[in-house]
């Protein structure tokens, strides 16, 4: 199921946050640790995680978009986010804005929950992202 190498690199892939990497190594070291929930806390605690609901609408979309850094310093206009009351067309969408500044909006599955745990990454990263998480054997999806 993967290296240390690679849970370091998929960190570092997801956010800039120095604290994530050797939470998650101590994670891999424990025997009842679970480096995927590690990983997913550790994301959130750092602010680089929008959570939502299935029920929830493109505003409340929007609205947990712009609170993460990353698309706080792209400032992309989210108007056709929020112009959708279907969850599934507004990650679209947002997906789509995103792309049009070098981003992408990847979907952490979380065991237990239907809540839709997504993260923005530089576009050029998802394709090694999308690799390690096979590799980990870890839930990475993309929006589109």
């Amino acid at each position: 199921m993967g290296t240390t190498d690679d849970w370091r690199r998929l960190c570092a892939l997801l956010d800039d946050d120095e604290l994530l990497p050797p939470a998650v190594e101590a994670a891999l070291g424990e025997p009842d640790g679970d480096a995927w929930e590690t990983l997913l806390d550790g994301l959130d605690d750092a602010g680089a995680l929008a959570y939502l609901d299935a029920e929830d609408t493109g505003m409340e979309l929007s609205d947990a978009l712009v609170q993460l850094p990353r698309v706080f310093r792209l400032q992309p206009d989210l108007d056709e986010v929020t112009d959708t009351d279907d969850l599934a067309e507004a990650i679209a969408a947002a997906d789509r804005v995103l792309a049009e500044h070098g981003h992408r909006l990847l979907r952490l599955e979380e065991p237990g929950t239907d809540a839709h745990a997504l993260v923005v990454v530089p576009s050029d990263a998802v394709p090694e992202v999308l690799v390690l998480a096979r590799s980990l054997e870890v839930p990475v999806t993309t929006a589109l």
